[in-house]
């Protein structure tokens, strides 16, 4: 009897921690931000999920869900081991935020494409200020230094991450290509969506850079399920061969990783500077892309106002977060490396 009585308990698999109901409104409205942010060029999915205390979370989920379609596939244990991983994963987060995400990409595809054309210093202004103040909440989950890390060595990391941002940003050119290839929308979708993953890397400047930034808005406004078929497939690409490296890094290079993610975040705001000269035209003569920086020029204040409001916005997220979050991030990261009690 006392066999029968312990081994349920020690064959029972650790399960995430469990996620108030009441967050899920909440949790709907971050998707639905984190969606909105990846429709803007220069603004990171991965930035939004920071600045409101759920990227780790949403990593370590995401990396258990493709560990339970691996091991389904390929073993050992495929049963038991894929229903090990689902049940470490944070179902009351990843539903809700991808319900809010997909609201905002069917929703917002066209009004977003409208207001950065229509007013662009304004809305790069906005842009600006809340990634600006946004790389305060990488910064602020540093672990602290270990023996024989030097605090010269994150600076080079952060120099360096800031430098290729500002350089990578300069390639983003035309935004429409015309009858892209299927293995293209493809292959772009797979590197685009590692953006929502990575903060201050934009997906939408790289689609920016290959011309299908606005091929691909406009087959999610007009609903080209083919279009959106193929991208989705690409995204989900992407995510599984990537998404296992990042949690990895967050684990085990959790300092230098997130100096990194900061870097490209200080580094992306050159294409979020309001005042730029026009971008590169394409052959309808329409502008795309990154412009050459200038001083400010008409409009000024409008610009300005947008940047301190978007700024203001951020600030008052991380000190809410700060105050209210329960979650202790590495101990959510660590969940699945420590033994079963």
């Amino acid at each position: 009897m006392s066999h029968q009585a312990h081994t349920p308990h020690a064959a029972q698999p650790p399960r995430a921690p469990r996620r108030p109901w009441y967050f899920v409104p909440l949790d709907m409205l971050r998707g639905f931000l984190i969606g909105c942010a990846e429709l803007v060029p220069g603004v990171s999915g991965g930035t939004i999920a920071l600045v409101t205390g759920i990227y780790d979370e949403l990593i370590g989920s995401a990396s258990h869900v493709i560990s339970a379609a691996k091991k389904l596939v390929v073993g050992p244990d495929r049963i038991s081991g894929m229903m090990t991983e689902l049940r470490r994963t944070q179902w009351m987060l990843i539903i809700p935020v991808l319900i809010g995400m997909a609201t905002a990409v069917l929703t917002v595809a066209g009004v977003m494409k409208d207001f950065v054309a229509a007013y662009p210093e304004h809305s790069r202004g906005l842009f600006f200020g809340l990634v600006f103040v946004s790389i305060l909440v990488p910064l602020r989950m540093l672990p602290a230094r270990r023996p024989g890390q030097h605090r010269i060595t994150g600076i080079l990391l952060f120099i360096l991450a800031a430098a290729a941002a500002f350089i990578m940003v300069g390639f983003a050119g035309s935004g429409s290509a015309a009858s892209p290839s299927l293995i293209v929308i493809f292959l772009a979708a797979a590197v685009a969506i590692c953006a929502l993953v990575i903060p201050g890397v934009s997906g939408s400047f790289f689609l920016l850079a290959v011309g299908l930034y606005t091929t691909t808005l406009t087959a999610v406004s007009e609903r080209d399920l083919g279009y959106i078929a193929i991208f989705a497939l690409g995204a989900i690409f992407g995510l599984a061969s990537f998404v296992s490296l990042l949690r990895y890094l967050l684990t085990h290079r959790r300092r230098a990783t997130l100096l990194v993610m900061a870097g490209l975040m200080f580094g992306s705001l050159r294409a979020l500077w309001p005042w730029q000269s026009e971008g590169t035209p394409d052959a309808s003569g329409e502008t795309h892309g990154v412009g050459d920086l200038i001083l400010p020029t008409a409009p000024i204040a409008g610009p300005v106002l947008l940047a301190l409001a978007g700024a203001a916005l951020v600030l008052t997220l991380i000190l809410v977060e700060a105050r209210y979050s329960p979650v202790d991030h590495d101990e959510e990261l660590d969940i699945e490396h420590k033994p079963a009690s």
